[in-house]
Formats: structure tokens, C-alpha cells, sequence
């Protein structure tokens, strides 16, 4: 299983849920996020802006969905062309194990992903 985390921009991320919904993947967490990248910021006039809002979404999925998924994520965060600074980021790391909290169950990693 991996682990997703897409920082989008707040306009798309409405977007972003609803193609993953489409695609097969209506499990997310959806929280906001404040930071900066590369361009450390947004200086206007003489006013940097160093802590961007953004939105991040957490989902977790089968190892052998990981290509569609950043794909489609790529697709619809992207706001021009071949996109644009400030579109975002994506993290993919390794689930190791999964507990449901109501249960105390460990999930297997098919259950999971599912």
C-alpha cells in the first residue's frame, strides 16, 4: 500500500476530489495547509508572502494504482498547459500496517486500499 499526500492550489481541489471520485477513489482526507516552495513566496510590491494557502489530500492505495492516481491528480491540479509554479507537490511513501480505530482490527493490505 502507499500513501498519497497532493498539495493542490484551494480553487482545484474541489476538482482533484471529484476526479478521484470518478476514477475509483472516493477515500481522501481533506485538510488546509499553509507553506512556501522553491519561490519562497509571492512578493507583491514590497510585501512577500511567504506562507501560500494550500489544500492537502491523504489517500491511501494499492501499490499498482500509484501511476493512475498521481496521474490523474497531475492532470486536474494543473492550471495552464504544462502547469505553474505554486501547483503543487506530491509525496508517495510506504504503508506498513493499518488499524481500524471502532475495531482495533489490523487490516490487511487489500481491506485497506479498498
Amino acid at each position: 500500500m502507499l500513501m498519497i499526500r497532493a498539495i493542490v492550489r484551494p480553487e482545484k481541489s474541489d476538482d482533484v476530489l471529484a476526479a478521484l471520485m470518478d476514477a475509483g477513489f472516493p477515500a481522501v482526507t481533506k485538510y488546509s495547509v499553509a507553506g512556501r516552495g522553491k519561490q519562497r513566496g509571492i512578493k507583491i510590491g514590497d510585501v512577500t508572502y511567504d506562507e501560500i494557502p494550500k489544500m492537502m489530500l491523504m489517500l491511501v492505495i494499492r501499490d499498482e494504482d500509484k501511476d493512475f492516481v498521481i496521474q490523474t491528480i497531475m492532470d486536474t491540479a494543473r492550471t495552464v498547459g504544462k502547469g505553474a509554479f505554486g501547483d503543487g507537490k506530491i509525496f508517495v511513501s510506504a504503508v506498513e500496517e493499518v488499524y481500524t480505530v471502532s475495531s482495533g482490527v489490523k487490516e490487511g493490505v487489500e481491506e485497506a486500499a479498498a
